[in-house]
C-alpha cells in the first residue's frame, strides 16, 4: 500500500458521497504470466510496458526503466538471492537504491512488476491478488534455482505478499520488510472489498488532479484496495497463529500516515522471534515493550534539513536519488496542504517536509521522499543477515 493513494485514507461514508464517473482510459490486457526465466519475464513485462503504459513524459526510455523488472549482479557469481516486491500504486523503482546496495555486498537482486503496475491505474480495475501471490512464487523459484540461499523483501503491501510466502516456504532465509501493511490506520479497510463491484473507484479520476506520475500511481480503483485488504487479513492470520523465527529486517515511520505502526512495533516484539531480527522505528522511543534491545530508534524530527516527520514511502531512497533525494526531480507537492502551500511548492519555493497530511502554522509541507538515514539502514540490513549465519533461533 502506499500513501499517496487516496493519502491518509479514512474510508468514512463521505467518501462513497463522492460522484461517480468513469473518467479513466480503459484497462489494458494484463501481463501473461509464466515465463521460463527471470530475462523472459523482464523482456515481455518491457514489451508490455511499452504498448500500456501512458507514459508522462517525453522520455518513454526512461520510464520504461524505472517500471520494468530489474536485475543487479554482484561482481562474482552469488550464492545468496534477493526478491523484491514493491508496494500498492507503485513500481520497481522503490528499490533504485537498495538494490545496487546488496549487489555489493554479493546478493543477485532482482525486482518484480506486479500485475496491475507500470501502465496506468485502470488496469488495477481487475487485478486480483492471486495474480501477485502466482508471480511471486514463479520468481521465487526461479532465483531460488539459481542461488542456494533465498531472501525476499517488500514494501508495503509488497512486504504482506513477501512474508505471507515465507511462512510457506521455509527454504526463505530472511526478510526485509520497509513499512509493512499488516494493518491500516483505518477501521474501514474492510469496505473496498464489498463495493468494489458497484463504486470502481473511491476517488473517480478528472482532470482537476494528476493519476500517476513516471514511478507510480497517484490513484487505484477500489478494487486494488481490497487485494490490499485481501494481503492484510492473510497475513495477521498467518501472524497470529505462529510466530516467524527467522531473521527479519522490519523499517517503519512511527508517524505513517497509512499503518498502525504501533500494531507493527507489538506484532515485531511478540512474533518476530529470531535474536538478530531489528525494527528500525523512526520516531520517538517507547520502552514498554521486552525486547527494546532489538529496536532500534532514530528521531524523525530534523529541522536542520526541514524535517518534520518520516513518511511510509521515504523510507526506501537515499538523499542521492536522482527522483525523490534532497534535490530530486520529482517533489510531491500534494501532501494534504491548502491550496497555497500547493502553489508554492510547486513554483519552486522552501518547504518542509513530513508524511501525509501533517501540517504546522507557518510551514508547508511537501512528501518526504528520502531517507536522511539510508546508509546506517543499510549497515543494520547487513548485520540481520550476517548475523543471522551465526545465531539459531530460540
Amino acid at each position: 500500500m502506499s500513501n499517496s493513494l487516496i493519502p491518509g485514507i479514512s474510508l468514512t461514508l463521505a467518501v462513497l458521497a463522492l460522484t461517480q464517473t468513469d473518467g479513466a482510459h480503459g484497462h489494458s490486457p494484463s501481463l501473461p504470466l509464466g515465463q521460463a526465466s527471470f530475462a523472459a519475464y523482464q523482456d515481455e513485462a518491457r514489451q508490455w510496458l511499452q504498448q500500456a503504459r501512458d507514459f508522462q513524459s517525453p522520455d518513454h526510455r526512461a520510464e520504461l526503466d524505472w517500471n520494468a523488472p530489474q536485475e543487479w549482479r554482484p561482481e562474482q557469481p552469488a550464492s545468496r538471492g534477493i526478491l523484491l516486491v514493491h508496494g500498492l500504486g507503485d513500481s520497481p523503482w522503490s528499490f533504485s537504491d537498495l538494490g545496487p546496495n546488496l549487489a555489493k555486498q554479493g546478493y543477485l537482486v532482482r525486482t518484480l512488476l506486479l500485475p496491475g503496475h507500470g501502465s496506468k491505474p485502470a488496469d488495477l480495475l481487475k487485478t486480483s491478488i492471486d495474480e501477485w501471490r502466482q508471480l511471486l512464487r514463479e520468481q521465487a523459484d526461479l532465483l531460488g534455482a539459481e542461488v542456494p540461499q533465498l531472501y525476499l523483501g517488500g514494501f508495503s503491501t509488497g512486504a504482506n505478499l513477501v512474508l505471507d510466502y515465507a511462512y510457506e516456504h521455509p527454504n526463505v532465509e530472511g526478510l526485509l520488510l520497509f513499512s509493512p501493511a499488516f494493518k491500516s490506520d483505518t477501521a474501514y479497510d474492510w469496505l473496498p472489498s464489498l463495493i468494489a463491484w458497484a463504486r470502481p473507484w473511491l476517488r473517480a479520476p478528472g482532470p482537476d488532479r494528476p493519476s500517476q506520475t513516471p514511478v507510480r500511481y497517484l490513484n487505484v480503483p477500489t478494487n486494488a484496495f481490497a487485494q490490499f485488504y485481501r494481503s492484510s487479513v492473510a497475513v495477521r492470520a498467518k501472524l497470529s497463529s505462529q510466530s516467524y523465527d527467522k531473521p527479519v529486517l522490519i523499517v517503519t515511520a512511527q508517524h505513517d500516515s497509512v499503518l498502525d505502526t504501533a500494531h507493527i512495533r507489538k506484532t515485531f516484539s511478540q512474533r518476530f522471534t529470531h535474536p538478530a531480527s531489528r525494527l528500525v522505528w523512526y520516531g520517538t522511543p517507547v520502552t514498554d515493550t521486552p525486547l527494546e534491545q532489538r529496536i532500534l530508534t532514530r528521531s524523525d524530527a530534523l529541522p536542520e534539513r526541514r524535517i518534520s516527520q518520516f513518511s511510509h514511502m521515504g523510507v526506501l531512497f537515499s538523499p542521492q536519488n536522482p527522483l525523490y533525494g534532497e534535490r530530486g526531480t520529482q517533489r510531491i507537492c500534494w501532501n494534504g496542504q491548502d491550496d497555497l502551500g500547493r502553489a508554492a511548492c510547486e513554483a519552486g519555493d522552501a518547504v518542509w517536509y513530513s508524511d501525509w497530511g501533517y501540517r504546522e502554522t507557518g510551514k508547508y509541507h511537501a512528501r518526504l521522499t528520502y531517507n536522511p538515514y539510508f546508509e546506517w539502514q543499510n549497515a543494520v540490513m547487513l548485520d540481520v543477515f550476517n548475523s543471522a549465519a551465526h545465531t539459531k533461533a530460540p
